[in-house]
């Protein structure tokens, strides 16, 4: 494909593959850029909050370690991965994988490597730690003084870097350069796979991306990255259901227990997930409500109701709309991860406003069980193969001729 060409699904018009101009050297300036300026926003200060002569500081760790030394060390885990871990193994493996097929002999497990960036990519929530910034800041303004640090301007040009690096990214270019460097698994023909016809049984990688013709023992592997070939998500349906009533059960506990509490000067009160958006009402920041809102209650909701429906329609065997639910699909798929606003915000408050007697901000159960519902919905979106509800329409037609 030329650069700047699209392929697109014919069935559902989904971009297949962006073919992009000089893709692999662009894609590993700036990954590598966005790991020097992670590196820089991991060791330096992010803001400094002061009352009464009092000064605290917080950068990256300084909200996960408060929430595990006030026994809270499940959210601590979580905004750790998502801040931190997840966002450096990410870009380590990119810069590793596009270094490596430039080399004289390039390592051999670079594709087991690769495989894993698509998984990371979802849990690497720089941007949405940024906005949950922006709204401890907002809330910091009516309790202490703040001075902003280096770090958070890093925060920002990462973000950006890595969202350049992302879109400009043609994973297939990898793969294909893995294949010319040898790294790729035996048997792959192209011509022979070119000319598979619909009912021939082919299969595309969930991984790589590439249309094989299994073998007859049942364990077809993908003849270029050698994952294991499945025609669909095993279990789908049951595992998605499943998942979401789990979440479901949690997101009651959510809205029902307080997030947070904050005392100023011996007088406060919890406050729950709509609790915190009626004061951010109250205090006029209306634009900022809207955002916390949306994020993290509306959207929870719309993905619980967004999944009944793909799952309902898909046991039903619906025909209609195939195309506005794979859509939806890929909307509820997209969303889910900026309903941890709440959870980043919570772990910043926590970290700045320790000031004794004077302010004090605590975190509470109603945090961990909303972010149970966000991690399990997650996986629940993951989890569902958008391919079935085609599959269900396709026999219902059938059965009707």
């Amino acid at each position: 494909m030329e650069p700047g060409a699209r392929a697109l699904c014919m069935r559902c018009n989904a971009t297949l593959r962006h073919a992009r101009a000089d893709s692999l050297n662009k894609s590993l300036a700036l990954n590598t850029a966005a790991l020097v300026l992670l590196l820089m926003s991991a060791s330096t200060t992010m803001m400094h909050v002061s009352i009464a002569g009092i000064l605290r500081s917080a950068d990256l760790f300084t909200g996960p370690l408060n929430l595990q030394q006030n026994g809270i060390w499940q959210l601590a885990v979580v905004v750790l991965f998502t801040t931190v871990a997840a966002p450096l193994l990410k870009l380590v493996a990119m810069v590793y994988v596009l270094a490596g097929v430039r080399m004289q002999r390039p390592p051999r497990h670079l594709r087991r490597v690769f495989a894993w960036v698509d998984r990371l990519r979802p849990w690497a929530m720089i941007e949405v730690y940024l906005l949950g910034v922006a709204v401890a800041y907002v809330k910091l303004l009516d309790i202490v003084s703040i001075d902003i640090g280096f770090a958070l301007y890093t925060l920002v040009l990462l973000m950006l870097t890595m969202g350049w690096a992302d879109s400009s990214l043609d994973h297939q270019a990898v793969w294909e350069a893995m294949e010319r460097r040898g790294l790729t698994g035996d048997g792959v023909d192209h011509a022979a796979l070119a000319s598979t016809q619909p009912g021939e049984g082919a299969i595309g990688c969930d991984v790589c991306g590439m249309v094989s013709r299994p073998g007859h023992n049942g364990h077809a592997r993908c003849p270029r990255c050698e994952s294991v070939l499945e025609a669909r998500k095993p279990n789908s349906i049951h595992r998605t259901w499943a998942l979401m009533m789990a979440s479901l059960i949690l997101y009651i506990p959510a809205n029902l227990y307080p997030v947070l509490t904050v005392i100023s000067f011996g007088s406060g009160a919890p406050s729950t997930i709509l609790g915190g958006v009626e004061e951010l009402i109250t205090a006029g920041m209306l634009p900022l409500a809207a955002l916390v809102f949306f994020a993290s209650i509306l959207v929870p909701v719309l993905k619980l109701v967004g999944l009944t429906i793909l799952l309902v329609s898909t046991q039903m065997r619906s025909t209609g709309r195939l195309r506005d639910r794979t859509r939806l699909y890929r909307i509820v798929d997209a969303v889910g991860r900026w309903s941890m606003i709440d959870i980043f915000m919570e772990s910043i408050l926590v970290a700045l406003v320790q000031f004794g007697a004077l302010a004090t901000i605590d975190p509470g159960f109603g945090a961990i069980a909303f972010a149970g519902v966000v991690i399990i919905t997650m996986f629940a979106a993951e989890g569902f193969d958008p391919r079935l509800m085609w599959d269900a329409a396709a026999r219902r037609a059938e059965a009707a001729t």
